[in-house]
């Protein structure tokens, strides 16, 4: 049976440099999911991809994929580009857009 993806990317600006961005985008993904991986996007370059499956939906039941992708923006700024993507079955819970805007507000209240 195809089941549809529901998928929610977010867009922040972090006001923290590269180093000290990735090391609290990392902290708040491990406290709402488990780790799969973090990586370094290019060798030489400021970006960094941490990914975790979280939980979302009703219950907790439904397996979300969260990707946060770390750049420098400037001295003292990173982005974050946050995309969370679950499976959709027969009741529709948009668990991904959920789970993104609960990972940005956590990011945000983190980096005040």
């Amino acid at each position: 049976m195809l089941m549809r993806k529901n998928v929610h990317e977010i867009d922040l600006v972090i006001p923290l440099p590269f180093n000290d961005a990735a090391e609290r985008v990392s902290r708040v993904l491990n406290q709402i999911g488990r780790a799969v991986e973090t990586t370094q996007v290019g060798p030489g370059r400021d970006e960094e991809a941490i990914r975790v499956v979280a939980s979302g939906g009703t219950g907790g039941m439904n397996p979300v994929a969260v990707t946060a992708l770390v750049s420098h923006a400037g001295e003292n700024s990173s982005e974050v580009r946050l995309r969370a993507a679950a499976k959709e079955g027969l009741i529709k819970q948009q668990a991904g857009e959920k789970t993104a805007i609960r990972v940005a507000a956590l990011l945000r209240k983190a980096s005040r």
